[in-house]
């Protein structure tokens, strides 16, 4: 397990990610929701949006919601979603100075601060809305979770990390601020702080977060470390990538190959991602894949086992994706399991 870069203050280095899937709410009907985590305070950021609205949209609503707040972020760790992986996303960030870091495919660890914020924010409007009997609006509309996020953003930056051992807002701003229900205590006291000592209370509750964030990773790193042997992947070797995750390979699953190849590695991400040189039939895949999902390629000794046959690797064929002009139809049948009707194009 590698270690990913501590910050040094707040909003340097975060997290972005989108949950989509969701009901429209909203005067603009929004239906999916940015979410962006900052590494060092945990504090997140939950701003509408909608799904098809392009990677342009993204860096104004950015721009207009989120940096005059936190400045411009150093290093943002995502997955390849198009509309961080486009042209515009990218040159913009390299005018800004900021470092994209892109997590490979199916390797959630590397983002895992924004799926595991996702997770939290869904369970917490699902809360309100999932069976409309705790929150209505005005209108009498139970999927209107636009409007929970700020009271959402607040409760968690108020609420003690296990990760930190402390609240997110006091590591972001240095004080936490107060809630209603503080209104109703008599013996509350301003936590505020307006004293001299403030920037050293502040300092010493990072560098405490720090000592904990890098607790908990050694801790994971002496787990995942049990489990995992250190992968010695040169430039130029074999490798088979594991099929797990091509969803779209037809006939029974359960009788498919576990692994296709052999593929040549052409590069090394560090030491857990290598990219490989894949075949025709694999061309709409994207050819970084973790060493979690590969492993090298032992050829038979074909002079000390010459009645050995070799049997080709079977590559699992992957359905195009985008859109492409059909000129003709070769072919149609019919599968009687699931009575759908498939064509042969060109």
């Amino acid at each position: 397990m590698i270690k990913i870069q501590e910050p040094s203050r707040p909003w340097e280095i975060v997290y972005m990610d989108w949950v989509t899937g969701l009901p429209p709410g909203g005067e603009r009907s929004y239906n999916a929701c940015l979410v962006i985590v900052d590494r060092l305070s945990k504090t997140p950021i939950f701003l509408p949006f909608h799904k098809d609205d392009t990677a342009m949209d993204t860096a104004l609503l950015i721009w207009n919601r989120v940096v005059s707040w936190t400045g411009i972020f150093t290093d943002i760790i995502s997955d390849r979603d198009p509309k961080f992986t486009s042209a515009l996303w990218t040159n913009l960030h390299q005018l800004f100075g900021t470092k994209l870091s892109f997590s490979t495919a199916y390797h959630p660890q590397t983002d895992g601060l924004a799926e595991r914020m996702i997770q939290n924010l869904e369970d917490m409007v699902r809360r309100f809305c999932a069976y409309g009997l705790e929150f209505k609006n005005c209108d009498g509309c139970t999927h209107d979770w636009c409007t929970l996020f700020p009271a959402l953003e607040l409760a968690y930056k108020t609420s003690i990390h296990a990760n930190t051992n402390q609240t997110p807002a006091i590591l972001e701003k240095g004080w936490n601020p107060k809630l209603p229900q503080d209104s109703l205590r008599k013996d509350f006291i301003e936590i505020h702080p307006t004293d001299a000592s403030f920037k050293g209370i502040l300092n010493k509750a990072r560098k405490h977060a720090v000592r904990c964030m890098e607790d908990y990773f050694a801790y994971a790193k002496d787990k995942w470390d049990k489990s995992h042997a250190t992968s010695d992947f040169k430039v130029g070797d074999l490798a088979l990538v594991s099929t797990t995750n091509f969803n779209n390979i037809k006939g029974c699953k359960n009788l498919k190959d576990s692994f296709a190849g052999p593929f040549v590695i052409e590069t090394l991400h560090g030491e857990n991602a290598v990219e490989v040189e894949l075949s025709e039939e694999l061309i709409n895949k994207h050819p970084k894949f973790p060493v979690s999902l590969i492993k090298p390629y032992n050829s038979s000794d074909f002079e000390k086992l010459p009645l050995r046959n070799k049997i080709p690797q079977a590559i699992p064929p992957v359905k195009p994706s985008g859109s492409k002009k059909i000129t003709k139809v070769l072919k149609e049948r019919k599968l009687r399991t699931n009575k759908v009707r498939e064509y042969l194009v060109r």
